[in-house]
């Protein structure tokens, strides 16, 4: 009620007394507002997928490891039984010289001095064209292959920073 008694109509919110709605006020979202978040999801992909692949690749960097540390385990017990190493990754069970998943490949090369195998290096390089289970680590800059001894001496290359093994 005014002052002078006489009923007023109440207003609806976002209305101004006095001016009448002319148009409704329109519910949704604007082209601008989709092309902001559009911008966004496309900034944190932008930084969200290399890191992602960097991570996978890590992890796939542990079949090298295992394979290798299972190699050397291998070797020390045909040792026992040949009186030296042998050359032959199959016959230390790794079916066509590759590891568990085939994406890394097998080679054992002989140490030693005066005819005598004392001693040995072992590496795992990425096979081409990947394992059986699709994984290729033939893009991984960082940790190309790695290398065990018989003294147990554990290398990669290139790695630049120090952390493939």
């Amino acid at each position: 009620m005014s002052i002078d008694g006489v009923a007023k109509p109440a207003l609806r919110s976002g209305m101004t007394p006095g001016l009448k709605c002319s148009r409704r006020r329109m519910a949704g979202i604007t082209l601008i507002e989709l092309m902001i978040v559009v911008v966004v999801i496309a900034i944190l992909g932008t930084i969200a997928v290399p890191s992602y692949r960097q991570y996978v690749m890590r992890a796939h960097r542990t079949e090298a490891k295992a394979a290798l540390l299972r190699l050397q385990a291998n070797q020390e017990r045909w040792y026992l039984q040949h009186n030296t190493y042998t050359d032959d990754p199959e016959a230390l069970g790794f079916a066509d010289g590759r590891s568990e998943n085939g994406v890394y490949t097998l080679t054992i090369v002989p140490e030693g001095a005066n005819g005598l195998v004392d001693g040995y290096r072992a590496t795992a390089t990425p096979t081409p064209g990947g394992g059986r289970n699709g994984v290729s680590m033939i893009d991984d800059t960082e940790c190309a292959s790695f290398t065990v001894n018989a003294q147990g001496l554990k290398s990669a290359s290139p790695d630049p920073h120090g952390r493939c093994w």
